[in-house]
C-alpha cells in the first residue's frame, strides 16, 4: 500500500503542475503530450490523476482525525 500512496501522490503532483501551466500560460501539457484533451490517453491520465486525488483523501482524513500511526522507535539505537 505504501507504493500505491507514492504513485498516487506523484500523479497528483503531475496534475497540479499541469493545472499551474494551464492557469499561468493556458498550456495543457498533458493534452500536448498525449494528443489533445479528447484523446483517449490524455483522458486516461486525467482520470488517473482524479482517482489518485480521491485515494489520497483516505490518508489525509486519517491524518486530520489523528489516526495516523507514528513511528516512535529510536533509530539511533540500532547502531
Amino acid at each position: 500500500m505504501h507504493m500505491l500512496n507514492i504513485v498516487t501522490l506523484l500523479l497528483i503532483i503531475i496534475g497540479g503542475i499541469n493545472w499551474l501551466l494551464v492557469g499561468l500560460f493556458q498550456y495543457d501539457l498533458v493534452a500536448e503530450l498525449f494528443g489533445g484533451q479528447s484523446s483517449g490517453l490524455a483522458r486516461m491520465i486525467y482520470i488517473l490523476v482524479g482517482l489518485s486525488a480521491l485515494w489520497q483523501l483516505v490518508p489525509f482524513a486519517r491524518m486530520v482525525s489523528g489516526d495516523v500511526v507514528r513511528d516512535t522507535t529510536n533509530r539511533d539505537s540500532r547502531r
